[in-house]
């Protein structure tokens, strides 16, 4: 719900116990407003008094699956095996591309929602909530510096997609649909190819915010996924506690209620400390980490969504099998096991974090040679064999739950 200039903090009380939004309004230590399963519902929020005690009770930490642009192309046998699983391990939130360049490929007047209505009915069906990352921009409609290259280049016109984000709203909200992360890792060039620019993606984000809500005022909405990276000048990369700084001088926080945050870890655990810092303690250890970046800029309650987190597997090559090894860029499946039960572990200790996604589901094809690293880091095998990390997430899961 957008901050109001009151200078006070109202809290609503919703059919009881269960349900409740938070009123955000003016004031540096004002808590986001969190939404449990599904929009407006609030345990404690990431940042309280209940949630800083350390313990599990009093917190909801919520879970999910990170689909990428994958649930929207099975066929309906694939897709409600995919919603079965997710209910089997005990999230609640499903991550999924809501592709501009799915919805209208080929021109302004064209609308293709059909694959995206099943993938909301689906979830509905089996009690799931659906996070749409609104991304991706059809070739007619891109910056003309890259739009021959790639879906993620930018749009020549921030109101174009705004546009297309208002009337996915319109269509999705009275199905349950209502929060939406804006784009997914604009701070490295592979998902922003003109090169990161935080002054374009603050624009492009405050004309979505508006649009969304102007046919859904309660829509709880989340930054893009920042990647974590270091600044690389020569990959176009910026390092997500540089990106985050400057979104934050631009008033960008203004416009969304929670931050989502990609960190991977492996071969190490999540709950690992290293003397440099790994990127789970970016969270909220590390010197101007991103607790602190948002204390800085007015937010110091915003929650911070993982929205993609996980370890590939890969059969080519030499993996890591324990923390300690060097020169992998995958891990073995027992690894990924491990990290998958650790990765419950670590974000149930860092208050401010209020829901964490696996990525992925399945991988995107069989191990060969030719394979990439980017298509392994799946629950599942492609073939629907699961690996030792499904048993594990499911049974962190669980065990979180019992704590609790």
């Amino acid at each position: 719900m957008r901050r109001r200039l009151l200078g006070a903090l109202v809290a609503v009380a919703v059919l009881g116990a269960a349900l409740a939004a938070v009123v955000v309004l003016n004031g540096v230590d004002s808590p986001s407003r969190t939404p449990g399963d599904g929009i407006g519902v609030v345990a404690s929020a990431p940042g309280s008094a209940a949630s800083a005690s350390g313990g599990t009770r009093g917190r909801d930490l919520r879970f999910g699956l990170s689909f990428g642009d994958t649930l929207t192309w099975m066929t309906d046998a694939e897709l409600a095996k995919a919603m079965d699983d997710a209910v089997e391990l005990g999230v609640r939130w499903l991550r999924v591309d809501l592709s501009w360049r799915n919805i209208q490929p080929d021109s302004p007047s064209q609308y293709v929602w059909e694959r995206f209505d099943r993938v909301v009915e689906a979830a509905r069906v089996h009690g799931l909530d659906v996070l749409p990352t609104l991304s991706y921009t059809p070739r007619w409609a891109a910056d003309p510096n890259c739009a021959s290259t790639s879906q993620t280049c930018p749009p020549a016109d921030n109101g174009r997609f705004a546009e297309f984000a208002r009337q996915a709203a319109e269509r999705y909200a009275p199905k349950g649909v209502r929060t939406w992360e804006i784009w997914n890792e604009p701070n490295i060039k592979p998902f922003w190819q003109t090169g990161p620019d935080a002054e374009r993606y603050t624009a492009l984000l405050t004309a979505t915010a508006h649009a969304i809500r102007s046919v859904d005022p309660d829509a709880y909405l989340l930054l893009g996924g920042l990647a974590a990276v270091d600044t690389i000048p020569s990959r176009q990369y910026v390092s997500h506690k540089t990106f985050l700084a400057e979104l934050g001088r631009l008033g960008a926080l203004k416009q969304v209620d929670a931050v989502s945050y990609h960190p991977y870890t492996y071969p190490l655990l999540p709950s690992t400390e290293t003397a440099t810092g790994t990127r789970f303690q970016d969270i909220d250890r590390t010197k101007d980490n991103l607790v602190a970046i948002l204390t800085r800029y007015g937010e110091r309650n915003m929650p911070i969504w993982l929205t993609e987190t996980g370890a590939p597997t890969w059969s080519q090559g030499k993996a890591a099998d324990t923390e300690s090894a060097r020169g992998t860029s995958h891990v073995t499946p027992r690894l990924q096991a491990e990290i998958a039960g650790d990765t419950v572990t670590a974000a149930a200790a860092i208050p401010s974090v209020a829901v964490v996604f696996w990525f992925s589901y399945q991988d995107g094809g069989p191990e060969t040679p030719t394979s990439r690293k980017s298509q392994h880091y799946g629950l599942e095998y492609y073939d629907g064999r699961r690996k030792p990390a499904f048993d594990a997430l499911e049974q962190a899961i669980r065990a979180y739950r019992e704590r609790r």
